[in-house]
């Protein structure tokens, strides 16, 4: 007999019967499904369910949050009790993305290119951060950094700062790997793009603004064409056109070419058109373009903080549910590139850490112990970065700490924008975030830190304990 079988019953039956499973697969703590009608599932009678800890539907997937281990067992149970079958993960989002609409599919291409990136990200947000410490002034002494103090540690802290921000510097790579990748091409070719984009030959991207206001902007002619020659670090839409014209071309060479011949023409070919057309013309474009967005979100918090703030800050959660905020990242780092820092960025760890202080307030409002370990947990996870499991296994759920956690977010946000707090990187979206802001703005943003903490967690104790007190007796 199956450890788990009766639950696997309860589930299958909850989602509409295992004839509603076209795909399931599973990951750390969910159980992943790509269901034929997500209107026949009974979500009270799902999360009656006593290992299941939550479940919400994003980008096609209705996953059940079962928890790290458990769920391992579940899915084999469910695979030797059923005839579903095992699938992949890319066979789940694969059918998944057949019932999504195009928008929904743009915003998951956009996913499915920066989530394989962002540990690399995230690890030199962290790095900048300790570099940070040792070279920003008024953080230990007056009007002194640690390596003004203490010059031997100078060298280290300049090996630290050439560590974190290789990982920027050379971002261009990094997307062109994984968005060639995505699209269905070879991602070595994708990393050799990148890195044809911020060759050293070429006028960096960060010195490009001065170049052209001297007049100095080196210039090719080709066919009496003038090309500027200038490089893409630190820019996002380029890199991620040429990146889909790469791809295409390479498949569509590969299917025209015989196989004899393919490692002389296909790579050298695709390369060859894909680096014209985007100095020519890819690159002119999407950099402007890039900068127009850019500089449309820099006009709105520069002309209205407060309101830029709070927008922000009330529609960031929903984002995440419905999986938009991905697209923010591609701000974030283009606003990083411009070396100036993000404002976006330091709002989105608030919002985390915002949802983390609802979800453990609903520790002390519940008097149901799996929902009690869940917040407790789910709690420390959102302060750490992780939000899922708080928003969709508490959160969410209950609706009002949602709610809670967006005004606490959104109060937070609009101070901390009042204040102009910046992140000079992307690092964890959590506390630890502090590491990632400027130096120069930590009280700022850790009296914004407070402010996400108290508010949602006092709306929502108070909301639970008054209001909402009937559902947990």
């Amino acid at each position: 007999m199956a450890k788990y079988e009766q639950q696997v019953r309860d589930i299958l039956e909850a989602i509409g019967g295992e004839e509603n499973v076209e795909k399931v697969t599973h990951c750390v703590t969910r159980l992943r499904f790509a269901l034929r009608d997500e209107d026949l599932v009974d979500e009270e009678k799902l999360e009656a369910i006593d290992i299941v800890k939550g479940s919400f539907s994003t980008n096609g997937q209705f996953q059940v949050i079962i928890g790290q281990g458990t769920v391992d067992q579940v899915y084999r149970d469910m695979m030797s009790m059923t005839d579903i079958g095992e699938s992949s993960k890319s066979e789940v989002k694969d059918a998944s993305a057949q019932k999504m609409n195009p928008f929904q599919r743009a915003i998951k291409t956009l996913a499915d290119i920066f989530i394989p990136i962002l540990p690399a990200i995230v690890t030199a947000g962290l790095l900048l951060g300790l570099n940070n410490i040792l070279t920003g002034e008024d953080i230990f002494f007056d009007g002194q950094s640690v390596v003004d103090v203490y010059p031997q540690w100078a060298d280290l802290a300049e090996m630290i700062f050439i560590i974190a921000h290789a990982a920027f510097q050379f971002l261009p790579a990094l997307i062109g790997w994984s968005a060639v990748r995505r699209f269905g091409g070879s991602d070595l070719l994708g990393i050799v793009l990148g890195l044809i984009l911020v060759h050293p030959n070429l006028l960096s991207a960060w010195e490009y603004a001065d170049a052209q206001t001297a007049g100095e902007v080196p210039v090719w002619n080709v066919f009496g064409l003038n090309v500027e020659a200038t490089g893409y670090q630190g820019q996002v839409l380029p890199v991620l056109a040429a990146s889909f014209i790469l791809a295409k071309l390479e498949l569509w060479l590969r299917s025209k070419t015989p196989d004899a011949i393919q490692l002389l023409v296909v790579a050298p070919v695709a390369l060859l058109v894909t680096g014209l057309v985007t100095f020519i013309a890819i690159g002119p474009i999407t950099f402007a373009a890039g900068n127009a967005i850019t500089d449309g979100f820099v006009w709105l918090f520069d002309f209205a903080p407060a309101v830029g703030g709070f927008v922000y800050g009330l529609l960031y959660a929903p984002m995440v549910v419905t999986g938009m905020h991905h697209a923010f990242l591609a701000v974030d780092l283009q606003l990083v590139g411009t070396g100036d820092g993000t404002f976006l960025w330091p709002i989105l760890a608030l919002s985390n850490i915002a949802q983390g202080a609802a979800a453990f307030a609903m520790f002390f409002v519940t008097r149901n112990e799996n929902v009690k370990g869940l917040a407790g947990t789910s709690g420390l996870s959102a302060w750490l970065g992780v939000t899922e499991p708080a928003m969709f296994g508490v959160n969410i759920r209950f609706k009002f700490p949602f709610i809670c956690a967006i005004a606490g977010a959104s109060i937070a946000a609009t101070y901390i924008s009042i204040n102009r707090v910046l992140a000079e990187s992307v690092g964890v979206g959590g506390v630890p975030g502090i590491f990632s802001i400027q130096a120069g703005s930590w009280l700022e943003f850790s009296i914004g830190m407070v402010i996400a903490i108290i508010v949602p967690f006092a709306l929502t104790l108070l909301y639970g304990r008054t209001i909402a007190k009937s559902q947990f007796k």
